[in-house]
């Protein structure tokens, strides 16, 4: 977003949607009409984001409503829709790539509205069941690439470390499962960039904060909500692995974070509270470790102090951005977005922070 863009969206603004349909490479249909809709996002799921429209049954001599048709721009057979949001910067738009959506439901209301629903790429892996039981060979890196390729393209950072796989280990059925346990073992996470590209790099936990969030005048928030659970919470985990000679291995992280309310030994809980993970990719007690470290840090994600915050939509915002938040007893206390929710229309946004 130019600095222009960051200084309006900063207060009341003009805004609008604009969507794309495409299929197999092909554009259907260069503006939808968009009467409403909101884009949710979690990185708690396998499929961390979930689009939803609103549509007129009739716009411009055109009809919106899929029916039979598999060729329409709003059928549910490999149609892709991209959201681009708009900002008026003064006489021009600025418009903002929220990225590329499989379109997984669609249809006429009963009334004059089409609702249209789509969720992010990685949909693609996650109904794809593996008709065959898998065993992967070569490296971490080309496993990736056979659970996830032709249906996504990956890149992978330049800092990871590839390794060999260990022969003799498979999956059943479970395509994303296999993604996710190959990301755990090797200290990776993955996302979809808003190119649509699956990209593949060290999971880290914190960053330079992208915005700060304020109450009081001059403030974004509008409001707070937060909430705590000792459910599934932890303070360690244990990644278990099986060396070259059918020896059992672990590696164990604690959670040491002075800031943490889980913290190992501390008031939360004086004894371990472990997270078990298994994976025969770890064949070395170094392995473990780092995938207990890996896997404590995603974890952490659903098993954190949290809050919920209201706040004028701000559409350059997404889940992993790092932000500061002053109010609900914090003081420009560093906090990453874990889920989100972003309207369509001229409303609030609501996001979900976690406190690092």
């Amino acid at each position: 977003m130019s600095d222009r863009a960051l200084e309006i969206v900063r207060r009341s603004y003009t805004m609008t949607v604009r969507a794309e349909s495409w299929r197999d490479g092909e554009l259907l249909a260069a503006d939808i009409p968009v009467a409403d809709g909101s884009e949710d996002r979690d990185r708690s799921l396998a499929v961390p984001e979930r689009v939803t429209l609103s549509v007129p049954l009739r716009d411009r001599g055109v009809t919106w409503d899929p029916g039979a048709d598999p060729g329409h721009p709003l059928a549910a057979y490999g149609q892709q829709i991209r959201i681009l949001y708009g900002i008026d910067v003064g006489g021009s738009w600025e418009w903002i790539d929220r990225g590329w959506f499989l379109i997984t439901e669609s249809g006429a209301d009963g009334g004059d509205t089409v609702t249209v629903t789509a969720q992010g790429l990685l949909t693609w892996v996650d109904e794809a069941k593996l008709v065959a039981p898998f065993q992967p060979s070569g490296t971490l890196g080309s496993t990736v690439r056979a659970l996830v390729e032709p249906a996504l393209t990956v890149e992978f950072d330049g800092t990871l470390l590839d390794r060999s796989v260990p022969v003799g280990m498979q999956w059943d059925d479970d395509r994303m499962a296999g993604l996710t346990e190959v990301l755990d073992a090797w200290g990776a996470d993955a996302y979809v960039t808003p190119d649509g590209i699956l990209r593949v790099q060290p999971l880290t936990d914190g960053g330079s904060p992208v915005m700060a969030l304020t109450d009081g005048l001059g403030g974004t928030v509008m409001r707070w909500q937060g909430s705590t659970s000792r459910d599934g919470a932890f303070n360690c985990v244990i990644a278990q692995g099986e060396d070259p000679w059918g020896n059992q291995i672990q590696g164990v992280a604690y959670d040491r974070d002075g800031l943490s309310p889980f913290m190992y030994g501390g008031p939360f809980n004086p004894l371990p509270v472990p997270r078990v993970f298994q994976s025969p990719l770890m064949t070395t007690v170094d392995q473990c470790r780092k995938g207990a470290q890996t896997t404590l840090l995603r974890l952490r994600r659903t098993a954190s102090r949290r809050l919920g915050v209201t706040m004028v939509p701000h559409p350059g915002l997404t889940t992993g951005d790092v932000i500061t938040a002053t109010g609900a007893g914090l003081a420009t206390t560093p906090c990453v977005i874990e889920s989100m929710s972003l309207p369509y229309s001229p409303s609030e946004m609501s996001l979900g922070i976690r406190v690092l």
